[in-house]
């Protein structure tokens, strides 16, 4: 990621720099040379190489912004849709089993809304609004607790290894004889 700290720039931080390219788009129009940009608009000369290139290229339009690289692939009505789908459980879904796995709601929103995310993407989605992940408790249907925890007072401290007593040592281990 390239801002590690912060996640990317705000929206105000992002219109202000498609701004500072704009302007520099219409000193280009004027016949600026780029170290003049670079040094009336406080910006680096390479900077002002590539928007002029790129400019060059592709047009006006390319020096304008993409948006926010974070921005949610799903938007709240859509996130809204997904929700109702998941309350309705996998089976109703066509799973075997009343688990939702991350791989299946990515299916669900591949399926549903036409849109690929990744398993991180998901996890990521779903956390921002308050979801959790919760892992089933397996456990055999056999199993009696009441002799679980009998198990566990009376078998499992004869089982388990007394621990050692500290004692002095010697600071050469190799040689006991020396103590």
């Amino acid at each position: 990621m390239r801002y590690p700290q912060g996640g990317g720039l705000t929206d105000e931080r992002r219109a202000f720099r498609e701004r500072i390219r704009m302007e520099a788009a219409e000193r280009f129009v004027a016949g600026q040379d780029n170290a003049l940009v670079a040094r009336q608009l406080r910006i680096s000369v390479r900077s002002v190489q590539r928007w002029r290139r790129c400019r060059q290229d592709g047009g006006g339009k390319s020096l304008k912004s993409k948006g926010s690289p974070g921005r949610p692939r799903l938007s709240e009505t859509l996130f809204r849709v997904l929700e109702q789908e998941l309350g309705k459980g996998p089976v109703a879904q066509g799973w075997p089993d009343q688990t939702w796995t991350l791989e299946r709601i990515k299916t669900l929103i591949g399926r549903r809304f036409h849109k690929t995310m990744t398993l991180s993407a998901v996890a990521q989605m779903l956390h921002r609004h308050g979801w959790s992940h919760q892992v089933p408790a397996r456990r055999a249907v056999e199993r009696d607790e009441e002799k679980v925890t009998g198990w566990v007072k009376d078998t499992w401290p004869q089982v388990e290894t007394p621990r050692r007593r500290s004692e002095p040592s010697s600071s050469l281990r190799t040689r006991p004889g020396s103590r």
